[in-house]
């Protein structure tokens, strides 16, 4: 067993009887109504301790599965049933779901307990996670600053110790940022391994959902669950799935040498090391380049050479999509609706204008705009056409090497309110994660240190060719194994 595994941990002390899947999700939920970090837009307890039931008989009648009784909480962008899903927006702040979405089912067929619905970016249009209805949410190493989004929350209650295990989803980074900005690993799989039926779109080649925990090892036996073929899902991919925790937790204690990454080519694209890093940020990333070498991996210099051009990329095809996904909010089916109004297309534009807020409205719009006549080939073709060369990209380094680290974010964690009035540099705190997300590749994030004070954390960036998740997960766990920076939680963890 990998000593990094919490999860694993918590099988086994459920397996001999020294807790029980009520007992834990009774603790689960003490912490949560304690917290101070406003992540949670539902929790349920006699739901959840109900839920909890079951998973006791399965261990009585000798189920070991990993992860059968233990607690998660789910990004409010995946619909559940019963409990509210409501995106972070007041658009759906009163819905309830009368199905689960694939992610939710196959983790609750695992025998996972939800204890409650994580607060995100409205409608996962963000990167700090001020973006939603419910309020913005702190980062639990210092609550004045941002937790990253869109899934700020699935980060922050990890780091915070409130749960071992979260999922969210990434469609330009919202994994990977807020895992680096609070100091935990997640991971976004390749495009169409996870099915997206039931997850509340944003945009719809793009959104994937993966799992946030606090190794890697964690992260790989969630993602074991979550992935999949699913026929209601017209995206997602008919792959076998793969043993994502092979190899993890018995590398180091049985590698026939001392250098288990030997062998190992590891690919530096000079775009992501240039101006525009922090220079805290470039020594925490360049210390563990120094650890993997020292594990036997070698680095070479690579080149991405349309990094800059993912972010108009990006935030041209994003929004065109958005715009399209949201046209169902309209006040007429289910959401959000206005009273008092005059007809039809009154009843649209009140209940839209009360539904979104400010940033979902702005890409709305952009996404309209490119959308239209006239400007629909200058605009959205162009950028479909520069995303296929972002793809092309990717594929030629990866030639050269096995897979891309770098930086997540150009710095640590940024005070709250820091880019409510220029929204062009929250989109350029996407610079290193937007080209994974174009070009369908898994990426995730490893906590790799700390800089300035009072210490915020920082997360490297793993990303390799199409369906090579297993690979990223064994690299991050053997990483880890040698590294204790995934073990470290904030001062006030306990009062989170």
């Amino acid at each position: 067993m990998s000593e990094n595994s919490r999860l694993l941990a918590l099988a086994k002390a459920l397996r001999r009887g020294e807790t029980s899947s009520e007992q834990l999700t009774r603790e689960a939920l003490a912490r949560i109504s304690q917290s101070k970090l406003n992540a949670f837009i539902d929790v349920l307890p006699e739901r959840s301790i109900e839920q909890a039931k079951a998973p006791d008989q399965r261990l009585a009648a000798g189920d070991d599965h990993p992860l059968l009784g233990i607690p998660l909480a789910h990004k409010d962008i995946f619909v559940t049933r019963h409990w509210r899903s409501t995106a972070g927006s007041r658009m759906l702040a009163n819905y309830v779901s009368p199905f689960d979405a694939a992610v939710v089912e196959r983790l609750a067929q695992a025998g996972m307990v939800c204890v409650g619905k994580l607060n995100c970016d409205e409608f996962a249009m963000g990167s700090t996670n001020e973006h939603s209805y419910f309020g913005a949410v702190s980062n639990p190493w210092d609550h004045q600053r941002v937790p990253g989004g869109s899934s700020g929350a699935s980060a922050a209650v990890v780091a915070a110790g409130m749960l071992e295990a979260t999922t969210g989803t990434d469609t330009g980074g919202s994994i990977r940022q807020p895992a680096a900005l609070c100091g935990v690993t997640g991971i976004k799989p390749s495009y169409g391994r996870v099915s997206r039926w039931g997850m509340i779109a944003f945009a719809s080649s793009l959104d994937q959902a993966g799992p946030m925990a606090r190794s890697a090892a964690d992260c790989a036996l969630l993602l074991q669950a979550m992935a999949g073929f699913d026929a209601r899902d017209a995206t997602c991919r008919d792959l076998p799935v793969e043993n994502f925790s092979r190899g993890i937790g018995r590398a180091l204690e049985h590698a026939s040498e001392s250098m288990p990454l030997r062998g190992l080519r590891i690919g530096l694209p000079t775009e992501w090391f240039a101006d525009g890093l922090d220079a805290g940020q470039r020594r925490v990333i360049e210390a563990a380049i120094a650890d993997l070498e020292r594990l036997g991996a070698q680095s070479l210099s690579v080149s991405l050479p349309r990094t800059d051009l993912s972010i108009p990329a990006y935030y041209v095809i994003a929004p065109a999509e958005a715009s399209s996904n949201l046209a169902r909010f309209d006040g007429v089916r289910f959401g959000h609706r206005a009273s008092e109004v005059s007809d039809l297309e009154s009843l649209y534009e009140r209940s839209r204008a009360e539904g979104f807020g400010a940033e979902v409205k702005r890409r709305i719009m952009v996404g309209t705009y490119v959308l239209s006549q006239g400007y629909y080939d200058a605009y959205y073709v162009q950028a479909q056409r520069l995303r296929r060369l972002i793809a092309q990209d990717f594929a030629q380094a990866l030639s050269h090497c096995d897979l891309l680290l770098g930086p997540v974010t150009p710095t640590a964690a940024w005070l709250k309110g820091a880019m409510q009035d220029d929204p062009t540099q929250m989109y350029l705190a996407d610079v290193y994660t937007l080209g994974a997300s174009l070009a369908g590749l898994p990426g995730m994030s490893v906590p790799c240190g700390f800089v300035g004070e009072p210490g915020l954390p920082v997360g490297m960036q793993l990303v390799g060719a199409d369906c090579s998740e297993a690979l990223l997960l064994q690299v991050a766990d053997l990483y880890q194994q040698a590294t204790a920076h995934h073990r470290a939680m904030p001062a006030e963890a306990s009062s989170c």
